[in-house]
């Protein structure tokens, strides 16, 4: 049921939030009049009017805008004073995204969100995961000296997640691992012996800290995902080549949990199932 507000009821609210907004702003009657067009006693019945009428939307709009408040706030249709341009810039930002994970937002997200579980959707096999010879082969040829730091960083990731400060959920599709181990697509080149050593790395470092990292392999036949990183109910990051897209409010950071689960509940290769899934492919390696 919804409830309605009595006409002079609200027209008492806009006087005082319009008297709020621009004593905020330091607003005077007459510069506010100056900048919408109107003529200060305009302004003066706005604020001091005993009657029920509200001015017309182009008023208001123009008052909103000259504030920096939303016209909703004003009218009483919304708690928050806030424009949707200035919600916007706060629920949603965007970074710089390094070809290599060494730079130092990332890592704050993950100590932000310390203690709550993190979703991980990696665009390959996750860099905390692999070897150092595996890193050095991959961003060597394009990074040069700045390898190390990219190594750096993901050792660091790792030991993050030694320490036990979150459990972390990892998906991403079953034909990447397989790709890994058979030396295609992306990994064509890459030395049998260090797929040997990742694999059997993966598999150590896998039993040694399940559960509190667990892995899901998809069907990307059936499932498609974007990557993406979610940390516990705080941010959801979005990873768009050159950017990282990161949402702050409640709704999304839930709608990339809820496709996270959707991943996981379909599943083709379940967490409990990845080491011997890892051996088979062990014995694949040539």
């Amino acid at each position: 049921m919804v409830t309605k507000t009595d006409k002079r009821e609200r027209a008492d609210l806009f006087r005082a939030r319009l008297s709020e907004a621009m004593q905020n702003r330091d607003a005077t009657q007459s510069g506010l009049a100056r900048a919408i067009g109107v003529d200060r006693s305009t302004i003066s019945q706005l604020l001091s009017g005993d009657t029920a009428r509200l001015p017309n939307a182009q008023v208001v709009g123009e008052c909103a805008t000259q504030l920096g408040v939303s016209a909703d706030w004003l009218l009483g249709l919304s708690e928050r004073p806030e424009s949707a341009a200035d919600l916007m810039a706060i629920n949603l930002s965007m970074t710089a995204a390094p070809r290599a994970l060494v730079d130092e937002q990332v890592f704050a997200w993950h100590q932000e969100a310390k203690g709550y579980k993190i979703r991980h959707v990696p665009a390959a096999l996750p860099d905390m995961m692999k070897i150092r010879e595996v890193l050095e082969w991959e961003y060597l040829p394009h990074l040069g000296r700045t390898t190390k730091q990219a190594i750096g960083a993901s050792e660091d990731r790792l030991e993050f997640m030694r320490r036990g400060n979150s459990d972390f959920e990892i998906a991403f599709p079953q034909h990447e691992l397989a790709a890994f181990a058979l030396a295609q697509g992306y990994y064509v080149g890459l030395d049998a012996q260090l797929r040997r050593a990742q694999l059997e790395h993966l598999i150590t470092l896998y039993d040694q800290l399940y559960p509190r990292l667990r892995i899901h392999l998809y069907d990307a036949r059936m499932l498609f995902s974007s990557p993406i990183t979610i940390f516990g109910p705080m941010i959801a990051v979005l990873y768009a080549g050159q950017h990282y897209v990161a949402f702050r409010d409640t709704e999304r950071v839930q709608t990339f949990t809820r496709h996270f689960d959707g991943l996981i509940r379909k599943a083709a290769v379940s967490e409990r199932e990845i080491i011997p899934y890892m051996r088979t492919l062990l014995d694949a390696v040539e």
